[in-house]
């Protein structure tokens, strides 16, 4: 049987369709999920994708985090069930503590729309483990409340448990304290970040190339491992 990942719509969500894209094309099934619904529809992993839920109002993802939808992914997130959230996705995992730290506006206050070079950090995750630590990959990177922030003990606490995904290359983007791009949960089956791997999936399509695919063969491995 296929595994399964449902792919969260908010209200402002843009990227939903190229995500349950590029799970299709890593061979596994997509799954529509509705954030009204708490049913997950027995998918074996979730992906919130990137957009501006409810138009950013209020803090990007502060509301999309009290969906009905996200009461049930946070129970199964700590429960173990991996969960991936890209740009807008990674604000809402913050938002619900799923994973620490805050994002904030860009530190130059402007929306950035581009290639970006990332360097793999924890290759150990359920999302990473096609990458190799240390393996540099091309993304797209587009948002405006992109620089991630905590305290100091917190940054380093990640940085002692290998819980930095990924990192920016050839210069911040976006003011993220110590170039941090994506973070990971101590179990590894939660993961954040803000590029967009499903942007960069097919050759000839969007960047043209396919650095961002391993996230989602990463997660079929996994899941057909644990089947």
């Amino acid at each position: 049987m296929t595994a399964r990942v449902g792919v969260i719509t908010f209200p402002g969500t843009l990227d939903d369709r190229d995500t349950q894209r590029a799970v299709r094309i890593a061979g596994l099934e997509p799954v529509p999920l509705w954030h009204r619904d708490k049913d997950l529809k027995q998918v074996d992993a979730v992906v919130l994708p990137g957009g501006f839920s409810y138009g950013d109002y209020l803090r990007a993802g502060a509301i999309s985090r009290f969906s009905p939808v996200m009461e049930t992914v946070i129970e199964q997130a700590r429960g173990g069930m991996p969960v991936l959230g890209i740009c807008n996705g990674f604000q809402v995992l913050t938002e619900t503590h799923l994973l620490p730290g805050a994002m904030l506006r860009n530190n130059h206050l402007h929306f950035i729309c581009r290639d970006q070079k990332l360097r793999v950090e924890n290759a150990d995750t359920a999302w990473t483990s096609d990458y190799e630590a240390g393996q540099e990959i091309s993304v797209p990177l587009k948002n405006i409340d992109g620089r991630y922030v905590a305290d100091e003990h917190t940054l380093d606490e990640l940085e002692a448990e290998g819980r930095v995904a990924f990192r920016y290359l050839d210069g911040n983007p976006n003011g993220s304290l110590r170039d941090i791009a994506g973070i990971t949960n101590a179990a590894g089956n939660v993961v954040g970040l803000m590029p967009h791997p499903e942007h960069a999936v097919e050759p000839g399509v969007g960047t043209g190339r396919t650095d961002g695919l391993g996230f989602f063969t990463s997660i079929l491995k996994r899941l057909v491992s644990a089947s």
